[in-house]
């Protein structure tokens, strides 16, 4: 597995199979995807394919706006390669990269159905659950502050 660097375009495809399956938008572009300081992260197979997508953008964290902080958008990792290391490879090179950034927390809106995957990835959830409007699915927002492992 390799980690890539991508363009906001090369995330679209995975996104709408993977985070818009089955939703009442297939609108895969966030605010956050062409504006300075955003990147795109892509995490390859073996043989070179593009497997999962995260975005990391910087953004105050609306609860702390005084804290440097960068917010993931947009990850997906293919369904079926799901649990296979893909996913904690793309959190572990966006926040190694949002710290470099000199960001004290990295944010999310995460779908209830993945909250272990983040709290897994040393995120802790945050307040109460909402409905995202785009997927109709029930999220919370998470939280890895730099000092979290």
């Amino acid at each position: 597995m390799r980690i890539v660097r991508l363009e906001s375009a090369d995330t679209h495809a995975l996104r709408r199979r993977v985070l818009r399956a089955g939703t009442p938008s297939q609108e895969v572009r966030y605010p956050q995807d062409d504006l300075p300081g955003t990147i795109h992260l892509g995490v390859t197979d073996a043989a070179g394919t593009l497997v999962g997508v995260a975005s990391w953008a910087i953004e105050r964290w609306p609860a702390e706006p005084e804290l440097a902080a960068v917010r993931l958008r947009g990850m997906a990792v293919e369904s079926n390669l799901q649990r296979g290391g893909y996913g904690r490879a793309l959190v572990d090179a966006g926040v190694e990269w949002a710290h470099a950034q000199g960001a004290g927390l990295v944010w999310a809106s995460a779908r209830d159905a993945v909250l272990d995957f983040y709290l897994r990835c040393g995120f802790v959830v945050v307040g109460a659950g909402f409905v995202d409007e785009a997927t109709a699915l029930p999220h919370h927002v998470v939280v890895r502050r730099s000092t979290d492992s």
